[in-house]
């Protein structure tokens, strides 16, 4: 048997042909652009994304029997923002992890909502990488852009609906978007009333190890196959809620300091309710 996993990187997708045995029998990188349209901000083309996987896959079975193939599954980049409409359509680009636009948004959230009620909530608190912030700021400054928005994803989740049709996400990558209420596994409601969306726009929620489907006909059409295969949630070791808070420090440092005049004006009531972190998965292409 072989399996498949995409490693989606800030520049570039990498994948991986694996046997049952764990070893690497062929790798394909495919490059795609950056974006940077003003100071601080960083962007990119989910498009791109999959016309990677749809170029790379068959460059990686090259040599290979398309057949014995069992599983696949992506992974990689987090925090990030897909926004995607009613018809499934991506909305704007994709604002990347490494964006650090959202500095009002990060001080209204840790300072008026407060860290001690963030980390009740979600286990985390704020900074400029995390999804909920982005959230605010699409709402402050492209209404028009955020009411269009019916299913918010990650980036290798987007690559997870394109190859299945199933809008999903991991417990783990899930406790870096600041939604997740990680106690409990499930979005928090307070946080998605404070970003002012629902639960009907979040992801369905799966273990990092769980298959989410399997390839639509038009997936393996696309990608030359003639057989489905299963696909997994995700391929890679995802970080605990600690260690994404660590992670994302280092883009909150560039942030500007000082008080915002942000305030969103559907802030919740609150509740009280006790949280722990998230254990660190290990996940394999099943």
């Amino acid at each position: 048997m072989l399996f498949i996993g995409i490693d989606l990187g800030t520049s570039a997708c990498k994948l991986l042909l694996v046997g049952e045995d764990g070893t690497i029998q062929n790798e394909v990188t495919k490059e795609y652009p950056l974006s940077f349209p003003h100071p601080g901000w960083s962007e990119q083309r989910p498009e791109d994304w999959w016309n990677a996987v749809v170029t790379g896959v068959p460059e990686l079975l090259r040599g290979f029997d398309a057949n014995d193939v069992a599983g696949i599954g992506s992974g990689g980049q987090m925090h990030g923002l897909v926004a995607l409409d009613e018809h499934d359509h991506v909305i704007r680009p994709a604002i990347l992890w490494n964006d650090g636009r959202t500095f009002k948004e990060v001080d209204y959230l840790n300072n008026v909502v407060g860290k001690d009620r963030l980390s009740e909530l979600t286990a985390n608190i704020a900074f400029a990488g995390f999804t909920a912030p982005k959230l605010l700021w699409m709402r402050e400054n492209e209404p028009e852009n955020f009411r269009k928005i019916a299913k918010i994803m990650l980036p290798k989740d987007y690559l997870t609906y394109k190859l299945t049709g199933v809008h999903a996400c991991d417990y783990s990558d899930a406790s870096g978007m600041l939604l997740l209420d990680v106690q409990h596994k499930r979005w928090s409601q307070e946080m998605l009333e404070i970003c002012g969306v629902s639960e009907r726009q979040m992801p369905k929620l799966f273990e990092s190890f769980a298959v989410v489907g399997r390839l639509t006909k038009e997936a393996a059409q696309t990608l030359g196959r003639s057989r489905s295969w299963p696909v997994q949630a995700t391929t890679l070791r995802r970080r605990s809620a600690q260690e994404q808070s660590a992670r994302a420090a280092a883009i909150s440092r560039s942030a500007r300091p000082g008080r915002s005049s942000f305030r969103p004006t559907n802030l919740a009531s609150t509740r009280t309710m006790r949280c722990m972190p998230l254990r660190t998965q290990t996940a394999a292409i099943i």
